[in-house]
């Protein structure tokens, strides 16, 4: 497989900070949807049964969002330390087309096949 370019290295490096950035904001902003809801609160039944439902959408979301977030921090320190574009299994470079759609991906896309196809 071809190295990525160091013009490519940046690009996906700028789009792993944005990512970064816009993550912790949604993070910061959902905050409050995932908040328990209060039970003293006067509303109707099916007023508290949609806010449980919000709430419990809120933090799903949060959760897809950290787990994000984790692997984009985990993927900025790889480009840090010259890992990056690296597959975490066999140590061959990640194809740039597979980055350019998942930048934070640590698998190439042999492995990561492999990996789902256990999984199962």
């Amino acid at each position: 497989m071809n190295e990525l370019s160091e013009q490519q290295k940046q690009e996906l490096h700028k789009e792993l900070l944005d990512l970064r950035d816009e993550l912790q904001k949604l993070l910061a902003d959902s905050s409050d949807g995932a908040q328990p809801v209060s039970l003293d609160e006067p509303i109707g039944r099916l007023s508290r049964m949609d806010a449980m439902q919000q709430q419990s959408m809120v933090q799903a979301n949060r959760r897809t969002a950290q787990t994000r977030l984790t692997r984009i921090e985990t993927a900025l320190r790889r480009y840090a330390n010259d890992d990056y574009g690296l597959c975490a299994s066999c140590e061959e470079e990640i194809g740039y087309a597979r980055l350019k759609a998942q930048p934070e991906a640590p698998f190439c896309i042999d492995c990561q096949s492999n990996k789902e196809t256990r999984s199962r």
